[in-house]
């Protein structure tokens, strides 16, 4: 394998690839089960760490990787790739721009179809599976338009459990009440649905592709694609005042990259930017903190545990 694709190092586990001083961080994307448990011993052989979502199963082992990087003086971040792109940023400044004045309420949805294959790890509750955990993007979407930490109560959730395992969610809705910074409630709808019927049994469902809608006071501004903006994306506003739609994109620059950037830089490519900048002293152009990926996990728990389910069982 090293000879065929020309790598300058091969290793034979993932001990092997910690203990290499030459190795400055690693980027983790294996099962969500061991998100935290790889992250905390990367940190603890002094590696830096990107690491897919979710970054944990439970909120207290994001609090127990907080306590380890600052113990060990190492970084980690929780790798929502989508908010470093320049379509979130171009979201983010329309909603709070004031021109459409406060956020009444949201909705959020990413759906698999055709279905997930049977057998794959997000249908495996010890693995951490679950349409929640593997689609939480739509939580994350959420929380990012209105800028609130968790909700102040779960409304309701329902879930419908897998027929393989009934304590996995094959899909959820849910609503949420939040708080905005002014102290206004916020409604949020979220649905996710790792098989989702194509439609008339003839048709994928590719408007449902990862999108969020949000209805203020004046206008319904939408976000086409928020997971992959740089395939391919739209942010939608309808004025109600003058009925008037417009449609905007932004693949490059904006309110925290500048600049800086290539139309054809993806999300990915934004995030490791972010990352080595940090790595580097640098100022990031934006950043998923720590404390932010605490409240996503708490968001997540919540509201599974409003539906019935149980939590992912976590180390």
């Amino acid at each position: 394998m090293r000879k065929k694709y020309k790598f300058q190092n091969a290793y034979g586990s993932y001990e092997e690839v910690l203990k290499d001083p030459e190795v400055d961080f690693v980027y983790i994307s294996l099962p969500n089960q061991l998100h935290f448990e790889w992250t905390f011993k990367a940190m603890e052989h002094g590696k830096d760490v990107l690491c897919e979502k979710p970054i944990a199963d439970t909120a207290a082992e994001v609090e127990k990787l907080i306590e380890c990087s600052r113990r060990t003086g190492r970084v980690f971040m929780e790798a929502f790739h989508w908010k470093i792109h320049p379509a979130a940023h171009l979201f983010r400044e329309i909603l709070e721009s004031g021109e459409y004045g406060r956020i009444l309420k949201t909705h959020a949805l990413m759906t698999a179809t055709p279905a997930l294959p049977p057998g794959d790890i997000r249908w495996q509750y010890d693995l951490g599976g679950g349409s929640l955990m593997d689609m939480t993007y739509v939580l994350s979407f959420t929380r990012f338009a209105i800028g609130a930490d968790t909700p102040e109560e779960v409304l309701y959730a329902r879930a419908r459990a897998s027929s393989e395992d009934p304590r996995v969610d094959e899909a959820m809705d849910a609503a949420l009440r939040f708080t905005d910074k002014k102290g206004k409630d916020v409604y949020g709808t979220i649905y996710t649905d790792m098989k989702r019927a194509w439609y008339l049994g003839l048709l994928p469902r590719v408007w449902e592709l990862p999108s969020i809608n949000v209805e203020t006071e004046n206008a319904e501004v939408f976000f086409y694609n928020a997971m992959m903006p740089h395939i391919y994306h739209y942010v939608e506003v309808k004025d109600k005042r003058t009925g008037k739609t417009t449609r905007k994109t932004a693949y490059k620059g904006g309110m925290y990259w500048g600049d800086r950037g290539e139309v054809w830089w993806s999300t990915y490519r934004y995030q490791l930017e972010a990352f080595v900048d940090k790595l580097r002293g640098r100022k990031p152009a934006y950043w998923v903190t720590n404390e932010d990926s605490v409240q996503q996990m708490k968001t997540i728990e919540d509201v599974y545990k409003s539906s019935g389910l149980p939590l992912r069982p976590g180390k």
